[in-house]
């Protein structure tokens, strides 16, 4: 199998954000940046088929030369090989989606694998609309069936599964009613969300032997795609500061407090 990957690059969510002055965007000065965590989950998953079935796993980033650092961490843990298409200015899902088009087209893997999300702007789209632009079956939040196998094994087995024929791909995927299963044909996009499996550490051997995996650099100009972002954000804010609690002295306070003050008792 040869699967393709994305990694984007995130703002660390355990830093605090802070937003500028002006409201134009968050100040960057001292932040630290990781792999999305979802798109971690989509390494760990595409890993864990080509282990299984033989392959190639290509992990895909989009952005400055800085996101070069987040596409090594998924090549040390284990990605045959990078791809980043460079772009300074400002993105939106359906961008990063005609960009990701124009790569599978180009490397024409069986499978496609993404976060369900990233975590700095909570878009869950550029999956769906990847699916969209290449004609391809698509299944989303893509999950993990129960078993009872032991941590041990169900940490080197794939949570996606592939059907007998190498044609098509069983996905098991999170619902509001609970889990749902779908048969895709191959080629495929399927996004992952946090169930799927536990993404391994990179172990320092593998962090040098990324050093030197190769990393294509492309354009948007030259795959042909214009970034002129359809969506954009006029402003950022910062969510209002909580007000602090208070003591009541007895249960008649606290019920007159809930009936009058935060009217959810009646």
């Amino acid at each position: 199998m040869k699967i393709l990957v994305t990694v984007k690059r995130v703002e660390d969510p355990y830093q605090a954000i802070k937003v500028k002055p002006d409201g134009s965007g968050i100040i960057s000065d001292g932040m630290n940046y990781k792999p999305n965590p979802f798109d971690e989950i989509a390494v760990e998953e595409a890993l864990r088929l080509r282990d299984t079935h033989q392959g190639e796993v290509v992990a895909v980033t989009l952005g400055n030369e800085k996101c070069v650092a987040e596409l090594r961490q998924a090549l040390a843990m284990g990605a045959d090989r990078g791809i980043h298409v460079r772009h300074d200015g400002p993105l939106d899902s359906d961008g990063v989606a005609r960009v990701l088009a124009k790569i599978v087209e180009q490397e024409k893997p069986d499978l496609i694998l993404t976060g369900k999300q990233a975590i700095d702007d909570d878009q869950n789209q550029a999956g769906q609309l990847l699916a969209e632009y290449l004609h391809l079956g698509q299944a989303t939040f893509a999950s993990k069936k129960e078993s009872l196998e032991s941590e041990a094994e169900k940490a080197k087995k794939p949570g996606l599964t592939l059907l007998p024929g190498g044609k098509a791909i069983e996905v098991v995927r999170e619902v509001d009613g609970g889990l749902e299963t779908l048969a895709l044909p191959l080629p495929a996009v399927v996004t992952c969300d946090l169930r799927l499996n536990l993404p391994r550490y990179a172990s320092l051997p593998n962090i040098m032997k990324a050093k030197k995996k190769e990393v294509k650099e492309l354009s948007p100009a030259g795959l042909g795609v214009d970034m002129t972002p359809k969506v954009t954000t006029r402003r950022f804010a910062a969510p209002a500061a909580r007000k602090g609690g208070v003591k009541v002295p007895d249960v008649a306070t606290l019920v007159e407090k809930l009936r009058h003050e935060a009217k959810v008792i009646s």
